[in-house]
């Protein structure tokens, strides 16, 4: 074999919007030599390839560099061949596929379609792309690949950055890519003439990033020959025809058809030659695992000289080694012992094998046991003889339990010492009993016996171990002294036969199993009534067990896509911690899981509707009991179990079909029937339960800011990188896992958007545990095991009882042979924390808990783990566990991370109670109409229910009511037909998440008292509907199907049916002036009085009043002071100090600043209450309070109306409550609208408090005073008749009645009298205008919204693919101040060009950007006389920036939404005009909507993409007839062909606005580098113009800011138009 020293290198052909992989025709390369070539290629090399076949089959087996550099076209478009030509790759990505078969089946059909349709361009590149299952190993699949073919070249590359070992080769332990044939392929040397140049041009595309070009540098390969040789500056490379690329979740299987008819290889050519490709790969794959892969790879290697595996040693022992090593690759665990010696010393001594050692059977055991979790493969166990076997019993009998494959060799002492009281000679004969699949014990060595003997044994249990049902196989092995190796003369006549075997690296004998295929399309036979019986299903719930591979997580998420029914995924699925690549809707969309239904059954209401018709569970048994329960309470249901093995897994003995099937063959089953999608009230209902259930847990975790377990089962959900495993223990952490577990967003992998746009955005994490017995012994050693055999990091999380019983694991942790880093995390509560939950733990004595069921014990895990070199860390908070995480992952080792925990407070956590979910039905009626003015909100539903809403902004909440009236106006548009949903009054996140999903708007931009008046409006209209109270529809009154909770629910009603309300006294007048105020308060009624204080020059005279006005009404009144943030520090201690003996009940925000509260309270001694400061605290709440955790904080003073209504108000009530504080709902100078509803709303609140209360075993706390007293202060309501608040006839005390104020919102009348005005929608006017240009006419479609005036006009451009109607609602709501114009540009929407028929106007005219720009100024003199403001986002963008510089004349001012004022560098122009323009011609031969899945499917519109009505705004591009007119303006418009506005900058005189989104870099960029140049113009001077020349960056958005997020685009414009009309008033 020749040995060729060259260069193998592999190219990402695409990788961003600028980098591409050109293949140039000899024009471009006459002015360049072969080193420039090179470099323009910018090629990374790797290193150089060691061996390969010399026949044109060549199979590579190298490294692949994993950072990919990008490859720029500049240097080529330098070149003087301006006419450069390109062509786009068309990308079509098909649907998942279930198996790699599969995977290969989609891509030949998806060519057998092109091909019965081709293309009609002589020139083309497509790529047909889907993703298969992880177990489609590229190496294995080349290696499959038959040795003499037709279709070359063959090639594998490591994605490794080191060189991979043949061992981790031969073990498919690294990632890498391989493929087959030549879609394109170039070559080239310093010697080529001219002539001689590749003539193929190729343009791989910015819409196809994972396209890569492979080949050699210094290699010149002769295709006629089919040669090679050394040669400097020569290259080959080429674009494989099918390729595998392997990820971590999955791989990617790809084909690639190249045609260009003008170098004679035609489309029926490249058709003809992939599909070779393709059928060779068809036939030659590997369809399981473990069919092909070690036999494959070992030979394929050892060709290449790259695995030596030639000398068989023959001892007394070694020959089953050697043959079951031939079988598999593996590890071996071995203990010390005389009588094992033969099998230690064969074991250590191959070549193939990594053996591990330890004092402790039991441990070692336990980590084959682990390995063989990770890697489907057995491990090989090695004792001694004796009781050295019985130790192997524990992990035995998990290894049954759990199907996982065992290989025990255990020595024995021979037979004649048996039975003769010889030393550690024990019966070993069927030691483990039913346990082992396979047991049989060997004679001892000797050469009257053939070898073939013990091989045959051998194969037979590694076949049992390997086979369905899988598990542990015994191979007793009795060996005569002397165990040395001492060479001894043996008969050659035992290895006869044996010839065949020595020479090749096969087993002796092999078992054959025939492969069912998936091709059959029928379903008949049993399956069929299984189908049936599913399809028939009204309530049917899949879920998803214990599952062991990544192809079982894969098949699962088709299934559960294929079904989409609710979907219940147990932690030791991989699904319950699944990884969700990105934040797309999809997700939402295509699955329903239920990663809460465990916790929700604690209710009653939930247990009696989760009543399940049909369930389907895959996978192994399932962890929740209560999920178990439901089970037995839904029987008789039908119950299809599906598993592989054929044992009955059924304790409540009510499974209907048992079908034994791995799931990939049962989900390929359903996958060929029609299920119906469609979500009914139930599943609508289970997914409230869950939503609900998952914000409670939420709020209780991190409201709790010490560090409880639950937060650790969190934590680590969240700390596992994608790439890594988790293996849990048994007691509690396993429960708390199941219970807390959470899924999380990565976008981490290049694939995330492919994956997302298949509507398969998620995949599953490894996650394994010991649960066949349940035991909590070896579990260290198990997840030592399974970090070796899954090949990744594992994170195991282990109790501290358990992690005692296994210290000895800590010996094996630090042999880290083919094993990455492993955290350990114990959770160390000094004792068996899951005994606290037991019954037993309410009826006895702790020290009889403590001493014989908790097993409490003071051992020093860190003094442990130092005796065994283990990095130890040890964490008692939650900012340390998170560190501990941290440090962790960084670290190159393993790392043992203890979590400090309590046994008590742990089952305090545990221990709080859920809120009954709603069940009440789906509203499903459109918002019809909505009156504004005078912020009073009409919503009325279909059914003619109608609820009112209060918006009341303050100026001193930074709310101006302008602004508030423009997102009112745009509220008014969006909510027309929206869906209300009936989670809403759920107040746990579902306002939140509906009016993102729903109005497509940001919760955090809607201003908090527009946002309050909204959610008022609309609960008030659902208790209308209902018939009910605001009250009774936050407590799920008349909504309850039980009659015990309705009956419970009037009696708590009729004990707070009243609420207190404090009274609000203002202290301006002299000390008794103000307390005789205050004395009539109290006559008045009023048990509790606050004082404005704070607005004196001295705090001591504040101090005062409270004096006299306690004097005055007695210690029985509750008093409180509020000083808004009015003082110092100083002069707030300086009151405190004078006030201590007053026994204020709190002081309101004593102290300015927001630091010195804390600080205040620990000088003073004194109670303080926040108001100011959790204003504006609408976003993560949580972590804005937990800060004021300190008991000297006693209150938190709520303004629904200033927090952002009353969702916010609840979770901060909510989170008050749990602190121990009051929770004191306040007004905000509203009318009677909103006090009715805060009265009912203060209610709700007191109740909840009452149950948290009663939960945690504390005595009821007294009544709350609220802040509703500001009704005093009203001079006029809005309201004909205002609500009473007094002193009732039944008290003593001045309360508002809960009976009262429903009553007053039920029977609510506006006093139009003092209404303004109402508004009830904005009309848009749509009309054409046409207008005269020079050779031909242009019809503009125009949108007219606002006033009739023509002073204040704004002109609205949309981008590329938009119309004016995009603008719309951004329109209505500016439409308050100004006229709004939005027009269709040329080419786009209704807007039409028509050529003049004169001779002149032979010539189709160009709408370039200076004659759209003549188009519109004409447009708008026709429109109006005056100057207009144009707003313009991208394509519109760049034109509105040239009218602002060139046409100023008519410009007052332009608003540029992510709009560039051109490319400066000429190639850099030249190589986006031929960009656009193959983008145009790709528009016309392949159709509208295969251009907009391209085009959007660019990284430039991720952000857009993750928003909820993504879909609706590319329907809306879709409505586009006149596609050549579309790719006109495509081509003509493109900023390649527009000249650069950058010089014109710097003489701007026009106001310019430049508005951006956070998530868009690259217009972020240019935004700052236009406001640089402007500012720093050689003529700016003092210039006023310039002083409005600003960049607003909008946040959470990306390029498409004003779609993404549009309130805060209406704000700038708004805020800008104001700042224009400013500077013409002072002009």
């Amino acid at each position: 074999m020749e040995m060729i020293k060259g260069e193998l290198a592999q190219r990402n052909a695409f990788s961003s919007s600028r980098s591409h992989f050109l293949i140039p025709t000899h024009r471009s390369l006459l002015h360049r030599n072969v080193s420039t070539r090179l470099s323009f290629l910018n090629i990374q090399s790797l290193q150089s390839l060691r061996h390969f076949r010399r026949n044109p089959n060549l199979k590579v087996v190298r490294k692949m560099d994993s950072g990919y550099t990008q490859s720029e076209t500049n240097g080529f478009l330098e070149t003087e061949d301006s006419d450069s030509m390109v062509d786009l790759c068309i990308t079509r990505t098909l649907a998942p596929a279930l198996t790699f078969e599969h995977g290969l089946v989609k891509l030949k059909e998806a060519v057998e379609k092109l091909k019965s349709d081709p293309p009609c361009c002589g020139s083309g590149i497509y790529r047909f792309q889907v993703a298969v299952p992880p177990s489609a190993k590229p190496l294995n699949w080349l290696c499959c690949q038959p040795q003499s073919s037709g279709v070359f070249p063959q090639f594998y590359l490591s994605k490794e950055m080191n060189d991979p070992s043949c061992e981790l080769l031969s073990l498919n332990r690294v990632l890498g890519v391989s493929g087959i044939g030549a879609a394109v392929y170039f070559m080239g040397s310093s010697s080529c003439s001219l002539g001689e140049w590749n003539s193929i041009k190729r343009y791989l595309s910015v819409d196809s990033p994972l396209i890569r070009a492979y080949g050699f540098m210094g290699i010149n390969f002769d295709t006629e020959s089919s040669s090679m040789k050394h040669e400097t500056g020569s290259f080959y490379f080429f674009i494989p025809q099918v390729e595998l690329d392997e990820y971590e979740s999955n791989s990617l299987l790809a084909a690639t058809l190249a045609w260009n008819d003008s170098a004679l290889c035609t489309f029926g050519k490249a058709v003809h030659s992939i599909n070779s490709s393709l059928d060779q790969a068809i036939h030659h794959f590997s369809p399981t695992r473990e069919s092909c892969d070690y036999k494959a790879i070992s030979s394929t290697l050892k060709e290449f000289d790259l695995m030596e595996d030639k000398n068989i040693q023959m001892g007394q022992a070694p020959s089953s080694y050697q043959f079951y090593f031939r079988l598999s690759p593996t590890i071996t665990v071995t203990t010390p012992g005389s009588r094992s010696s033969p099998l230690a010393v064969a074991a250590s001594s191959h070549p193939l094998t990594t053996c591990i050692s330890c004092f402790d059977e039991r441990s070692l055991a336990f980590h084959a046991l682990g390995y063989g979790k990770g890697s489907y493969r057995p491990a090989v166990v090695i004792t001694s003889s004796g009781t050295a076997v019985s130790n192997l019993l524990p992990a035995v009998v998990e290894a049954s339990q759990c199907f996982i494959p065992l290989l025990l060799l255990t020595a024995d002492r021979p037979p004649e010492l048996h039975d003769a009281g010889a030393n550690q000679a024990i019966n070993q004969v069927n030691h483990f009993g039913s346990f082992v699949r396979f047991f049989f014990s060997l004679p001892p060595p000797t050469d009257q016996i053939p070898a073939r003997m013990v091989l045959t044994t051998v194969d037979s249990a590694v076949y049992w171990a390997t086979s369905v049902p899988y598990g542990p196989v015994h191979i007793n092995c009795p060996f005569r002294e002397p165990l040395g190796d001492a060479p001894r003369k043996w008969m050659l006549s035992c290895l006869e036969k044996l010839d065949f075997w020595m020479s090749r690296a096969e087993p002796f004998t092999k078992y054959i199993q025939v492969q069912h295929s998936h091709a059959c399309n029928d379903i008949c036979g049993q399956m069929a009534e299984v189908v049936k019986v599913i399809q028939n299903a009204n309530q049917g719930i899949l879920l998803i067990g214990a599952i062991h591979t990544e192809d079982d997580m894969w098949a699962a998420l088709l299934l559960a896509k294929h079904l989409f029914w609710p979907v219940v995924a147990d932690i030791l699925s991989g699904l319950r911690m699944r990884k969700v690549l990105s934040s797309f809707p999809e997700i939402e969309e295509n699955f329903l899981f239920l990663d809460h239904l465990d916790h929700a059954l604690l209710s009653d209401s939930v247990r009696g509707w989760a009543q399940a018709d049909v369930i389907v569970q895959i996978g192994s048994r399932i962890t929740s009991k209560r999920i178990t329960q439901m089970i037995e309470i839904c029987s008789p249901c039908s119950y299809i179990t599906v598993d592989k093995h054929p044992y009955r897994h059924d304790p409540s003995h009510i499974v209907t079909h048992r079908i034994q099937s791995t799931i990939t063959e049962f989900a390929d089953s359903l996958l060929k029937a029609h299920f119906p999608r469609t979500r009914s009230k139930w599943t609508g209902f289970m997914r409230a339960v869950d939503m609900m259930v998952a914000w409670e847990i939420s709020f209780q975790i991190h409201s709790e800011y010490s560090l409880t377990e639950p937060y650790v089962s969190q934590v680590v959900s969240e700390a596992l990188p994608s790439d890594a495993a988790l293996f849990i223990g048994n007691s509690m952490v396993i429960r708390d896992a199941d219970m807390y577990g959470r899924n999380w967003v990565t976008s981490t992998t290049n694939i995330a958007s492919i994956m997302s746009s298949w509507e398969l955005p998620c995949h599953g994490i490894r996650v394994a545990a010991n649960r066949g017995a349940s035991g909590i012994d070896g579990l260290l050693s198990t997840a030592i095991g399974f970090a070796v055999g899954c090949n990744k990091r594992v994170f195991c999380v282990l109790g501290d009882v358990s992690f005692l019983h296994d210290t000895n694991g800590l010996a094996i942790l630090n042999q880290r042979t083919w094993r990455k880093p492993m955290t350990i995390l114990v959770i160390n509560n000094h004792g068996g924390a899951i005994f606290s939950f037991l019954p037993i733990a309410d009826t006895t004595e702790p020290s009889v808990l403590n001493q014989y069921f908790y097993t409490s014990h003071n051992v020093s895990i860190r003094k442990l783990c130092m005796a065994h070199s283990v990095k130890h860390l040890q964490v008692r908070t939650k900012m340390e566990l998170r560190d501990a995480l941290f440090i962790s992952e960084q670290a190159q080792t393993d790392c043992l991370i203890e979590v400090e925990s309590c046994i008590e407070a742990n089952a305090t956590f545990h221990r709080i109670e859920l809120c009954a979910p709603p069940t009440s039905t789906p509203v499903s009626n459109d918002a019809a109409r909505f009156y504004r003015e005078g912020f009073i909100l009409a919503l009325s539903l279909e059914d003619g229910s109608v609820g009112f809403g209060e918006v009341a902004p303050l100026e001193i909440h930074k709310e101006n009511i302008i602004d508030v009236e423009e997102q009112l106006r745009y509220l008014l548009h969006v909510i027309q037909g929206a869906k209300i949903s009936y989670l809403l009054p759920l107040l746990k996140g579902s306002f939140s998440s509906w009016i993102w999903c729903s109005l497509g708007i940001m919760s955090c931009s809607i201003f908090p008292s527009v946002r309050c008046g909204l959610e008022m409006a609309i609960l008030n209209a659902l208790a209308a509907r209902q018939g009910s109270s605001l009250l009774n529809l936050l407590l799920y009154r008349e909504c309850s199907t039980s009659d015990t909770q309705s009956v419970k629910a009037e009696e708590i009603i009729k004990r707070s049916s009243r609420v207190q309300i404090c009274a609000l006294l203002d202290s301006n007048g002299t000390p008794k002036e103000v307390a005789y105020v205050a004395a009539k308060l109290v006559e008045e009624g009023f048990t509790t009085i606050k004082l404005k204080v704070g607005r004196r020059a001295n705090p001591i005279e504040d101090a005062a009043i409270i004096h006299e006005i306690r004097e005055k009404v007695g210690h029985q009144i509750n008093l409180r002071a509020d000083a808004n943030r009015n003082w110092t520090f100083e002069e707030a201690v300086q009151f405190g100090s004078c006030v201590k003996c007053c026994d204020l009940q709190y002081i309101e925000e004593p102290v300015h600043y927001e630091d010195d509260i804390i600080k205040f309270c620990e000088e003073t001694g004194l109670p303080v209450a926040l108001d100011e400061t959790i204003n504006n605290i609408q976003e993560n709440p949580l972590k804005r309070l937990a800060k004021f955790i300190h008991t000297g904080i006693v209150a938190i003073v709520i303004k629904p109306s200033v927090v952002g209504g009353f969702e916010n108000a609840a979770l901060i009530a909510q989170w008050a409550q749990m602190q121990g504080k009051m929770a004191v709902i306040s007004s905000a100078f509203e009318s009677s609208l909103s006090l009715s509803a805060y009265i009912q709303f203060s209610c709700y609140l007191e109740q909840q408090n009452a149950k948290l209360l009663g939960v945690k075993n504390m005595e009821p706390s007294p009544s709350i005073a609220h802040g509703l007293g500001t009704y005093q202060w009203l001079r006029e309501d809005v309201t004909t008749e205002s609500l009473r608040i007094c002193r009732h006839s039944y008290g003593d005390t001045v309360e508002a009645s809960v009976e009262d104020a429903a009553r007053f919102l039920q029977d609510f009348k506006i006093d139009r009298k003092i209404i303004q005005r109402c508004y009830t929608g904005e009309q848009v006017r749509a009309y054409q205008l046409t207008v005269d240009c020079e050779g031909f006419s242009c019809s503009i479609k125009v949108w007219d919204a606002g006033l009739n005036t023509d002073d204040n006009v704004f002109v609205f451009l949309h981008g590329f693919l938009g119309t004016g109607e995009d603008w719309i609602p951004i329109m209505k709501a500016i439409s308050g101040c100004a006229r709004c114009i939005s027009v269709d540009l040329p080419g786009h929407g209704g807007s039409h060009i028509q050529n003049h028929s004169s001779k002149q106007a032979k010539l189709e005219p160009s709408m370039s950007i200076e004659v759209v720009a003549d188009v519109l100024c004409k447009t708008i003199h026709n429109i109006t006389p005056g100057r207009v403001i144009l707003v313009g986002y991208s394509m519109g963008a760049r034109i509105a920036l040239y009218m602002a510089l060139r046409c100023n004349d008519k410009i007052d001012g332009a608003v540029v939404i992510a709009g560039s004022p051109g490319i400066k560098d000429v190639a850099e122009r030249r190589v986006r005009m031929a960009l656009d323009d193959a983008r145009a011609r790709s528009l016309i031969a392949h159709g509208l909507q295969f251009f907009l899945d391209t085009w959007y499917a660019g990284e430039l519109w991720k952000s857009l993409r993750e928003h909820p009505h993504f879909k609706q705004i590319i329907s809306s591009r879709s409505q586009h007839d006149d596609v050549h007119a579309l790719a006109k303006a495509l081509s003509n418009l493109s900023i390649g062909r527009q000249s650069s506005l950058w010089e014109d900058l710097k003489q701007c005189k026009t106001p310019l606005l430049f508005i951006v989104g956070e998530k868009d870099r690259k217009f972020k960029e240019i935004a700052q580098q236009m406001c640089y140049e402007i500012s720093h113009s050689s003529k700016s001077g003092a210039d006023p113009c310039k002083e409005i020349h600003e960049m607003v960056e909008i946040p959470n958005c990306g390029h498409a800011a004003h779609l993404e997020n549009p309130l805060p685009v209406i704000n700038a414009v708004r805020q800008f138009f104001t700042g224009l009309n400013r500077r013409r008033s002072i002009s």
